[in-house]
């Protein structure tokens, strides 16, 4: 397991495949009112447990994206880190996620292309054993500074 780089985020040439970072975090009521107010989403199967009882679900459950914005957040700010820039992500939900439940989101590299300066990143979610979701990130990359001709 990785912490955050002492600059703030990883360059190309640093990163190896295989390399892993976590972050934990608690799905809280002010977190999905807040996700409902950034997205503009208030489906009521998230916002209102009356309504959330009477579904497959028996209860209000988080936002998805809510909880793959926790893997956004260790793309950003763990692994690679400042600098990464996402191309692309799939994701596949598995199980629901609810107020009080510790999400860890776990990136993993998959793969570097140096060439194009791209990494794929294996994202997962877990709450306990669980796996709630997962799928697939592609991010660009800084490089190191080539110095100036002069």
């Amino acid at each position: 397991m990785i912490e955050p780089h002492l600059s703030g985020g990883y360059i190309l040439e640093e990163l190896v495949v295989g390399m892993v970072a976590e972050k934990r975090v608690t799905v809280t009521e002010e977190r999905i009112r807040q996700f409902a107010d950034a997205s503009d989403d208030f489906n009521p199967v998230h916002m209102d447990e009356a309504f959330a009882s009477r579904t497959a679900y028996r209860g209000r459950i988080a936002h998805g994206l809510l909880s793959a914005s926790f893997g956004s957040a260790v793309v950003g700010t763990i692994l690679p880190g400042a600098g990464a820039i996402y191309l692309g992500q799939t994701l596949a939900f598995h199980k629901p996620v609810r107020i009080g439940d510790v999400v860890v989101s776990r990136v993993t590299v998959s793969s570097i292309d140096e060439t194009s300066a791209r990494v794929t990143l294996r994202c997962e979610g877990f709450v306990g054993e669980d796996l709630i979701m997962d799928g697939e990130a592609t991010v660009r990359v800084p490089r190191r500074r080539r110095p100036a001709k002069g």
